[in-house]
């Protein structure tokens, strides 16, 4: 199998008018294309639907359905909501910065930035109630490499232990060295 890459990821949305302005005026994402049929092609169930199609850069594509005949939409509730989430990718650090402003320059509550040792993020909801996430890159040259050659034995000890493995503890300490470097 010679896969290219995800053609698109499809989310549930409450409203697809609402959900294109969000993504446009807060995410800067633009309207790629719609699609509304009044049975499903696959299924050929009888169920109106609206799928829009975002441009999330770089060829990527964030869909989501507005489907008016089927129950309101909830959340996988037996899961933390810091779970499921869409993550993209934003520039360098100064442009997670920025973008945390302009998100909040909506109204939007944001949470972060947030220190993973390889990148940093910041958390906010779209009004559908899907977590998103902005992340800088923040990895030093090796640090990639390191992580992929320890990720099957953490695999295996974490199918053991259920408790998490140390292999990758270096970056979570390094953070830490770093943090007190900079606190006199």
């Amino acid at each position: 199998m010679d896969i290219k890459r995800i053609h698109h990821v499809a989310y549930r949305c409450r409203d697809a008018k609402e959900t294109i302005e969000f993504y446009n005026s807060v995410m800067d994402m633009d309207l790629v294309l719609a699609i509304a049929e009044d049975q499903v092609p696959s299924t050929k169930a009888p169920d109106p639907y609206m799928h829009i199609f975002l441009d999330a850069g770089m060829g990527n594509v964030l869909a989501f359905f507005e489907l008016p005949n089927s129950p309101d939409m909830g959340r996988d509730e037996a899961t933390p909501e810091w779970v499921q989430h869409i993550a993209f990718e934003v520039e360098d650090e100064p442009a997670l910065l920025a973008a945390k402003s302009q998100i909040e320059s909506h109204g939007i509550d944001v949470l972060g930035p947030t220190h993973h040792g390889i990148f940093k993020s910041i958390y906010f909801f779209d009004p559908n109630g899907h977590r998103l996430e902005l992340a800088a890159n923040i990895d030093q040259p090796g640090d990639l490499d390191k992580l992929r050659e320890v990720a099957p034995a953490m695999i295996e000890e974490w199918s053991r232990t259920k408790k998490a493995p140390r292999h990758a503890a270096w970056l979570h300490e390094r953070e830490f060295a770093e943090q007190s470097q900079e606190t006199p």
